[in-house]
């Protein structure tokens, strides 16, 4: 199974351009590279930040945008979203019995289960006990391979001003999952906008950088400080799944530098050449 993952499109309204980019323009470029290399996809699941202000317009420019994609796609909400405005302009989009932007579906592989962390006017997560119970049936009532798909991570990254505005409730979330963490493959997360890999509980988990603007790699910043921004190049992920393996590739689609071959007469040649730009 081959699974693409995008994170964190902040849409504006048509034309409007957040912190210098346009957020419409990455992701049709984004989409443009998708569908060239990787048309094959099984799934495109985006995590959450669909819009930047939750605007009925920048909503509908997402949705437009949308259509040019070819692999199926999967919306996450993200704390920059608007609930009934993200519902109203994608009605197929399912929901759990008491309206949180939460389903369950079987792949080849194992069960998605994409998770609801928004809570209107907070920056952080927040997963209530209504949405606490819907994730605990859900791993319950699954005896396979699980892979879990949600905006904010439920434990600390090291970025303090980031970790601030993570999920509320780490600690319960942590007890649901943990009986469960030999059978979930992996988690899928984004807010951050950041390349970050690594494990929590056992469980794989990565997220990449967003389609627009990102985030500074600072260590040293407040708990309490502004978090700070960069025009680092964005990204998705091309994720390779089987039975064995689970294999995240991180991909620059906007990089325009040059690519060339790494043997001995490129090595010689390279010395003195000029190298060659990319396609």
């Amino acid at each position: 199974m081959k699974l693409i993952h995008l994170t964190d499109t902040h849409f504006v309204k048509r034309g409007e351009r957040l912190y210098g980019l346009d957020p419409q323009e990455r992701l049709v470029a984004c989409i443009a590279d998708i569908n060239r290399h990787h048309a094959d996809a099984d799934h495109c699941i985006i995590t959450g930040d669909l819009t930047h202000w939750g605007e009925a317009e920048a909503y509908a420019l997402l949705r437009d945008c949308l259509t040019g994609l070819v692999p199926p796609v999967t919306l996450v909400i993200g704390n920059h979203d608007h609930r009934p405005t993200l519902l109203r302009h994608f009605p197929t989009v399912p929901v759990d019995p008491h309206g949180y932007v939460q389903q369950a579906f079987d792949t080849p592989e194992g069960r998605f289960l994409v998770l609801d962390t928004n809570e209107p006017g907070s920056h952080a997560g927040w997963y209530c006990e209504r949405r606490q119970e819907w994730l605990a049936r859900q791993l319950s009532e699954s005896d396979g391979a699980i892979f879990l798909f949600m905006h904010h991570p439920p434990f600390d990254i090291g970025i303090r001003p980031l970790d601030r505005i993570g999920l509320r409730q780490a600690a319960d979330f942590q007890e649901i999952v943990e009986p469960f963490a030999h059978r979930i493959r992996h988690l899928f997360f984004g807010h951050v906008h950041r390349p970050v890999g690594g494990s929590w509980l056992g469980i794989p988990v990565s997220t990449v950088r967003a389609t627009n603007h990102q985030c500074w790699l600072d260590f040293d910043a407040a708990g309490d400080g502004d978090i700070a921004g960069s025009h680092e190049p964005p990204a998705y992920a091309v994720v390779l799944v089987d039975a064995d393996r689970v294999i995240v590739h991180p991909h620059d689609f906007l990089y325009a530098g040059p690519r060339f071959g790494l043997g001995e007469r490129a090595v010689a040649d390279s010395r003195g050449a000029p190298l060659p730009a990319a396609e």
